[in-house]
């Protein structure tokens, strides 16, 4: 928590070194700072939408990738203009702060639960909690990103769920492990111990021929995990780019961007489900 702390601020520090001695109207016009989850920059949808925006705009946008706690951090300071986050608690949270003025629901994918081929704690199949009290109750192996990402918020709520550790937030035993990493360094290393881990699964398929842990508990309504954009409030904070942070809202919403979300895959699978287009939620 640590280095996620000293690299929230170290990101603030450099993106308001950049602004700090500009009034708003001396602002750049043509530069939207995006922040966003490192699990929807690691999968690559954002490699093909970005552009389509930038020469829609005529506009530069630069992105930071990190977890959904440390964007919205970053919203908060007001060194974002615009936000791609999932954790839906901690966005209502922004909004009711007014840190927001907009929030939409872009597109979900799924969280699984990974674990070593052998399976030790009999998770096959099972729901996520059931899942949990086994991995728990056999105090097997599991590594946490431990990082306040949207991953780790789900994994918190999981844990809750399954009501094995009542009135903690991080359960305790020898075997569980927090990174404090990103999701990709994350399941490196809980392959390298043995470990289950909770993961989306694009992040899976990124990192599938350099693991050998498998997805064990997939496709549960309690693993759905919805991504929604916002718009950082420019009344706190007078250096956002309201009107481009807008347009990008409006871009993920169009028809376009919906219909690049829907078709997009990798290695022959879907990632991300549309939100905006009907039969797709």
């Amino acid at each position: 928590m640590k280095n996620l702390a000293a690299r929230v601020l170290l990101v603030g520090l450099l993106f308001a070194a950049c602004t700090r001695t500009q009034t708003p109207s001396e602002k750049p016009r043509g530069v939207l700072r995006l922040a966003t989850t490192t699990s929807t920059q690691d999968s690559g949808l954002l490699d093909v939408l970005i552009p389509i925006f930038q020469r829609q705009q005529k506009c530069r946008v630069d992105v930071v990738a990190v977890g959904t706690g440390a964007a919205l951090k970053l919203g908060e300071a007001g060194d974002m203009d615009v936000l791609l986050v999932h954790a839906r608690a901690a966005e209502d949270a922004f909004m009711g702060a007014e840190h927001g003025i907009r929030r939409e629901e872009v597109m979900f994918n799924y969280f699984e639960i990974l674990g070593p081929p052998g399976d030790p704690a009999g998770t096959r199949g099972v729901g996520p909690a059931t899942a949990l009290q086994r991995i728990a109750s056999g105090r097997h192996r599991f590594v946490s990103r431990g990082d306040d990402s949207g991953t780790h918020k789900r994994e918190v709520k999981l844990w809750e769920q399954c009501g094995s550790f009542p009135g903690r937030r991080r359960p305790e035993w020898g075997q569980y492990v927090e990174s404090g990493q990103g999701m990709g360094a994350t399941l490196v290393m809980a392959d390298q111990m043995g470990a289950y881990v909770l993961t989306d699964h694009g992040t899976y398929l990124k990192f599938k021929h350099k693991i050998g842990l498998r997805p064990l508990v997939t496709s549960s309504e309690r693993l759905r995990n919805p991504y929604g954009v916002i718009v950082v409030n420019p009344r706190k904070h007078p250096r956002v780019n309201v009107g481009l942070a807008r347009a990008f809202a409006d871009f993920m919403m169009s028809r376009r961007a919906q219909e690049i979300i829907r078709d997009y895959k990798f290695e022959g699978e879907r990632l991300f489900y549309p939100l905006g287009l009907p039969g797709e939620n």
